[in-house]
């Protein structure tokens, strides 16, 4: 049975510089204690009793205190076509998330997740279909990049949140997590190599457009109207496009951010000539890019990808009436490199 996280210590990872020197003053320690401790975690000392400038009594009160939420590698499945790494982790309270692993020309770049499954029940995709369990702890999503690093030798130079749950719905650990990585020492990856997907929670958009990061937004549109939106997409229910598109131009506005929108291409669905001329009219005006992505298909669901005539021809129209758009490369195809199948299927198989 998975552990309660609110019955675990608290998570060391998870506090920031300034934290750390208030928690260090609320023992009545000096406040370059807190500094020191920091020190030790962006060296990736994660155990007190080797943070050899502490009087013997901290380290004491930071082990009752505190525990480190990291993962471990519980399978890998590694591409012979494109050396794409899927990760399932398993968290310490038994539960399990996906990560994948891409190389680039540019380096690697790494897909994370945020939560625990999904509340945002999107049609086309396997993580919802396992429901919702939690949240993650900005470390759990920081040992998703560590882990990966350790196992392959490498650095990660690139993130994106686009892994398993709704980032915006994990706001605060989320912006913890970005933050602390685009912070020195530790992994140090820059705000602008990291990309946050929304499916479109218009309040979470408006929230990050108070903190202008530097980071690229990602919008998962996924359909041009509110009728078919609305049925793959049940968060349109709640906030339909015209709400959704004005929060995106707001959000360009004050932050001089460019929007990412993606676009999975499913066979019949939306993916039609007229669906091409929708989303332009929808995209008029906007500084913005369409990654089209070929749909993933999953387990049960009758949903298919789009031919690749049929990707070319819509990605054709869409720039013929201005649209800057791309045709996302398909990586770990041989792998099913998109996030939640690989859990889904190890759900499945401990029911079975």
């Amino acid at each position: 049975m998975a552990l309660q996280m609110e019955n675990l210590k608290r998570d060391m990872r998870s506090l920031t510089a300034e934290e750390w020197k208030a928690f260090a003053e609320s023992r009545g320690w000096p406040a370059f204690r807190g500094a020191q401790i920091r020190q030790w975690l962006e060296k990736g000392v994660l155990d007190s009793d080797k943070m050899t400038n502490l009087p013997q009594s901290i380290r004491e009160e930071l082990r009752k205190t505190f525990d480190v939420f990291g993962v471990n590698i519980e399978k890998k499945l590694v591409s012979q076509v494109d050396n794409t790494v899927k990760y399932l982790y398993a968290l310490r309270d038994g539960e399990t998330v996906e990560s994948v692993l891409m190389q680039y020309r540019h380096g690697w770049s790494q897909c994370l997740s945020t939560q625990v499954g999904c509340k945002m029940g999107c049609v086309f995709c396997a993580t919802g279909m396992g429901g919702f369990v939690r949240n993650l702890t900005a470390s759990e999503m920081l040992a998703q990049v560590e882990a990966a690093q350790e196992d392959n030798g490498i650095r990660v130079s690139s993130v994106v949140l686009m892994g398993m749950g709704e980032p915006l719905e994990n706001f605060d650990e989320v912006l913890r997590f970005v933050t602390e990585l685009a912070s020195p020492g530790g992994v140090q990856i820059g705000m602008r190599h990291i990309s946050l997907s929304t499916c479109g929670l218009v309040d979470g958009i408006y929230r990050l457009m108070e903190h202008n990061l530097q980071l690229t937004l990602s919008v998962s549109l996924h359909a041009p109207n509110d009728e078919l939106r609305s049925r793959l997409m049940p968060v349109n229910r709640r906030w339909p496009l015209p709400e959704l598109m004005k929060a995106c131009r707001e959000y360009f506005r004050v932050t001089g951010r460019r929007i990412s929108y993606e676009y999975a291409m499913i066979d019949g669905v939306n993916d039609t000539d007229a669906c091409a001329d929708q989303l332009a009219a929808l995209l008029s005006g906007t500084v913005s890019h369409v990654n089209l992505i070929p749909a993933n298909h999953v387990a049960g669901s009758p949903l298919q990808r789009s031919s690749a005539r049929r990707l070319r021809e819509f990605q054709n129209r869409l720039a013929k009436q201005g649209i800057n758009v791309t045709v996302r490369r398909t990586l770990g195809a041989d792998i099913n490199a998109s996030c939640g199948q690989l859990r889904r299927k190890e759900q499945q198989g401990k029911m079975v």
